[in-house]
């Protein structure tokens, strides 16, 4: 079976904008390193490293309801390339900062303007996919994502080695292509939402169904992200390895779900959402978990495949959770809240490892990641069945 014939009707538009965000993503090597950055760069300590990623996550927690919001507001694809624009214009000004203050605020910034693309690239794809293929157009935007993650990191890594100014440079320049690409390759699209008060928040923030899933998948958002704060920071300084291998576990990573999630989603359209949660997040589990008996490469690369499997199954089925309970008016708003969800978590995630991790060593953080994994799985075993198709709903 071809996986890609079924996406062959899809618009025009959901190819460039994956082919944006491909652009982007292959640059991204600035937040995967910015512990290492600022511990050898700018001689911070292990945990006031972690703290840095305190700082992007809470300008994330501002970007992604107030990018929603605008989204609803102005129309997601004005969201998209004003934050591609001021994103990469900051990341060419970062390495240029020497105050260890200065770097932070600026940090924060940063998330600030790049995080309010999520919540608006979704928005847009949701209203641009056939409610039978949206999980398979997550999909696809998401390979795209990874498609460049494989590039970004790997190539970062190796960057790193000669200079670490050079993973900004590289990354804000891929990222003001991409916003090129929007402005020249996508024509501005009909805006069919609401005015964008504030009331789409509250409404959503008082929906039960959707409240309940956010406090659910919370948990194995926080173990997702520990392979951008604690996990090289485990690799390079505990076991010794170089800091090309942190990066290639991205090129990894990346040739799976290229090869597999867009097949993967295709297969499993049918299945309930509790089904498809559960077993994400049950690998994602496994995956961290287990890296407490990792010492060798091989071990490690075996943990990466285990838990990349939970990504593939995983983030897709959150999605389209997401979009399939979000009324049509309001999904920059359900979007925008569900990536504050991600922006929590790492705000707090990566500073919890770092401190786990220089504090009582990856004996007990990975452990804990396990815990936290199956604490997801079963509460998403328990989650409302959402619409099997998607109708527009009165505001």
């Amino acid at each position: 079976m071809n996986p890609w014939r079924s996406l062959g009707g899809l618009p025009r538009e959901v190819w460039v904008l994956s082919a944006a965000t491909f652009i982007n993503r292959a640059g991204t090597m600035a937040l995967p390193f910015l512990a290492l950055y600022l511990m050898k760069q700018m001689g911070l300590g292990v945990t006031r490293a972690g703290q840095g990623f305190v700082v992007y996550g809470l300008g994330a927690m501002i970007a992604a309801p107030l990018g929603g919001w605008l989204a609803d507001r102005f129309g997601p694809l004005k969201i998209m390339r004003t934050s591609l624009l001021l994103s990469g214009l900051l990341l060419l000004a970062l390495p240029l900062i020497k105050d260890v203050r200065s770097f932070f605020l600026l940090i924060g910034g940063w998330a600030l303007v790049s995080e309010g693309f999520r919540p608006a690239s979704m928005s847009i794809l949701t209203d641009l996919a056939p409610p039978e293929l949206r999980k398979a157009v997550f999909s696809l935007n998401r390979l795209a994502i990874n498609l460049g993650m494989s590039v970004g990191p790997a190539l970062g890594g190796f960057i790193a080695t000669r200079s670490y100014h050079g993973l900004f440079w590289v990354d804000g320049a891929t990222t003001l292509a991409a916003w090129l690409v929007l402005v020249l390759m996508v024509r501005n699209q009909p805006h069919k939402h609401e005015s964008g008060s504030g009331f789409a928040l509250i409404a959503a923030l008082r929906d039960p169904v959707l409240g309940y899933f956010l406090l659910a998948i919370i948990p194995v958002v926080i173990v997702f992200f520990q392979h951008e704060g604690p996990m090289p920071i485990y690799l390079v300084r505990d076991l010794k390895l170089p800091e090309s291998f942190y990066g290639s576990l991205f090129t990894i990573n990346t040739l799976m779900i290229v090869a597999l999630e867009v097949r993967l989603n295709l297969a499993t359209a049918h299945w309930p959402h509790r089904r498809t949660l559960m077993l994400g997040s049950l690998f994602y589990a496994i995956g961290f978990g287990a890296m407490v008996f990792a010492h060798s490469p091989a071990v490690i690369v075996a943990t990466v495949v285990v838990w990349t499997f939970g990504e593939m199954i995983l983030f897709p089925a959150m999605s389209d959770y997401v979009a399939s309970i979000a009324p049509y008016a309001r999904r920059g708003a359900y979007m925008g809240i569900y990536a504050l969800t991600f922006s929590m978590a790492f705000s707090f995630g990566p500073w919890l490892g770092t401190w786990m991790l220089d504090a009582c060593g990856g004996q007990v953080l990975w452990p804990v990641m396990g815990a936290l994994g199956i604490l997801s799985a079963l509460a998403l075993a328990r989650i409302k069945a959402a619409p099997s198709l998607d109708r527009p709903k009165a505001p």
